[in-house]
């Protein structure tokens, strides 16, 4: 299961786009999760808010839906389409907190959204696209 260092060195996080990417978070998940970040790119530094998120049916961790050439990837064997990223984090600090319900700005999202996501986060309005 994935963990998280608990202290916090102060880093600000900002592309400019959190603040417009939730138009509104009417559900999240009670106390966010730790994401499992193990599968990015050794390059990338951040998972941008508004990303996807998938759970592993088995493990139950959460991690972000992969993007390959600036396309979702698609949703892997054993996973499930879980919610959608509040906030930027860090990669050496994924503590997140998850919309389920809500409104997004998907011309702010890290990568267009496919029929197949709208339909797997029934409970998220896709704005702008």
């Amino acid at each position: 299961m994935p963990t998280a260092n608990l202290t916090r060195e102060k880093i600000e996080l900002n592309d400019g786009l959190d603040s417009i990417v939730v138009v509104q978070a009417i559900s999240q998940i009670p106390g966010g999760r730790t994401l499992d970040v193990s599968g990015l790119a050794a390059n990338v530094e951040s998972v941008k808010s508004g990303h996807v998120l998938v759970i592993d049916t088995k493990t139950k961790a959460v991690s972000p839906l992969g993007i390959t050439e600036g396309v979702y990837d698609t949703l892997p064997t054993g996973k499930k389409y879980y919610g959608v990223l509040k906030a930027s984090v860090l990669k050496r600090d994924p503590r997140a907190a998850i919309i389920t319900a809500g409104q997004i700005n998907v011309a702010a999202s890290p990568a267009p959204v496919t029929d197949a996501i709208k339909a797997g986060l029934p409970l998220i309005q896709w704005l702008y696209e």
